[in-house]
């Protein structure tokens, strides 16, 4: 076991994160449109509302007021339905709740901030994809010489750096005064965060980060898939939880299948929602993905981009007006589904849907785990597709955080490493 799970405890990876904001089951689909863009793995943990007869609340209760976890792609699939596409402003103010699948209690994890780093990997190895840690004022736990910083402070209890135990050692003693206060904080760590910390000690857990992820058996070939002439809306009625993912593909003669894109919450992150919606419920999956024919102009598609600042004679009302300022503060055509590339305006709107960013992130059999880990970090990715190692188009599965963190913690029998990828 490398020492990286020997010494370190989850505490260390809360230095510096924010308190836990929740995302109530009240706020409209519009706000949770402005929320994922900030998340973490596209997606944000969704809360009912806390009871008002309690002063505070522990840990465990705040776990049972979880419901699920809302990503990118549930809310274009919400936007994609035919009333939503009729009436798109009563889409955005719907309140979430219709739309968030509940999760079961695996999904988040209340966790001590002593706990070992082995043991969340553990946990999220099982399914647990948020961790819910309390910030508490004064933590006597140690993970050996890496805990005398905690939430940026140092620890005045000296006397116990040595004495104890790394799993399971929070302890606090407030003053009744501040025990609300100490137990109404946490903070919440994705597998993201995990992922950003096994980087940064990639040297402790050498030689293993340089082993291909065929040797370490972290290729998953039960991947989802929907065929390029598909309707792109099918894919949606098929797509796994983790990672939340299609491969848009072509089969060929022998067999395979050859990639092309794919739909997924990742691609979804920050995109015009309203747009990517239409595209997702009138497309084909390869349309989705490759873009709209060059010679569709503005006739083609619905009016659901950015209006200028000069609402036209008709639509003076406040409602008119408050349409155009909701479709503009989720658009954003700098990054929107649909890039402005022409110089005409009339083909402006039709021209290179989501181009230059449906590129599958692909790697190959023989790439190393660091350099898998180090694409989807760079890329903020939930996941990696893999190809065949002499044909970059024929796809053999994917790795997902989960393959990653059960890469980690196992012990290659007898691997060679890694190639360096030349695309890499």
């Amino acid at each position: 076991m490398a020492s990286v799970f020997l010494y370190h405890v989850v505490g260390d990876l809360t230095v510096g994160k924010p308190e836990l904001s929740e995302f109530s089951e009240t706020e409209t689909v519009g706000a949770a449109i402005g929320a994922i863009g900030d998340s973490a793995e596209g997606g944000i943990p969704v809360w009912r509302k806390r009871s008002v007869k309690s002063p505070f609340e522990n840990a465990q209760s705040r776990q049972q007021r979880f419901i699920g976890i809302l990503n990118a792609l549930d809310i274009v699939a919400f936007l994609a339905r035919d009333d939503c596409l009729a009436d798109q402003e009563k889409a955005i103010n719907t309140p979430v709740s219709e739309i968030v699948a509940p999760a079961n209690n695996s999904a988040l994890k209340v966790v001590d901030p002593g706990t070992s780093i082995v043991d969340i990997i553990e946990m999220m190895k099982q399914g647990a994809r948020r961790l819910l840690v309390p910030k508490s004022l004064v933590w006597r736990g140690m993970s050996k010489r890496f805990s005398i910083l905690y939430n940026g402070k140092w620890l005045k209890n000296a006397d116990s750096f040595g004495g104890s135990s790394s799993t399971n050692a929070l302890a606090t003693r407030p003053s009744s005064s501040s025990t609300s206060s100490i137990q109404d904080k946490f903070c919440c760590l994705s597998r993201e965060d995990v992922l950003r910390f096994l980087i940064g000690c990639l040297g402790a857990l050498a030689p293993l980060p340089l082993y291909s992820i065929a040797s370490l058996e972290a290729i998953n070939p039960n991947y989802c898939w929907i065929e390029v002439s598909s309707p792109a809306i099918d894919a949606t009625k098929k797509l796994p939880n983790d990672p939340c993912a299609a491969a848009v593909v072509e089969p060929t003669t022998e067999g395979q299948h050859k990639i092309l894109g794919e739909i997924s919450l990742a691609k979804l992150w920050k995109c015009d929602y309203l747009s990517a919606a239409w595209a997702l419920a009138k497309l084909s999956a390869g349309q989705f993905v490759m873009g709209v024919e060059d010679h569709m102009n503005s006739r083609s598609l619905p009016d659901i981009d950015t209006h200028s600042d000069e609402i036209a004679g008709e639509e003076t009302n406040a409602a008119a007006a408050h349409s155009n300022r909701l479709r503009r503060k989720i658009s954003s055509r700098s990054i929107g589904f649909f890039s402005n590339s022409s110089s005409d305006p009339k083909l402006s709107i039709g021209r290179s849907m989501y181009r230059g960013r449906t590129a599958p992130l692909t790697c190959k059999a023989t790439s190393s785990l660091a350099a898998v880990m180090a694409q989807m970090l760079s890329h903020r990715a939930t996941h990696v597709w893999v190809t065949e190692i002499d044909n970059d188009d024929i796809l053999v599965g994917l790795v997902g955080y989960t393959d990653i963190l059960a890469a980690v913690t196992r012990q290659p029998a007898a691997a060679a490493p890694a190639t360096l990828d030349s695309n890499l």
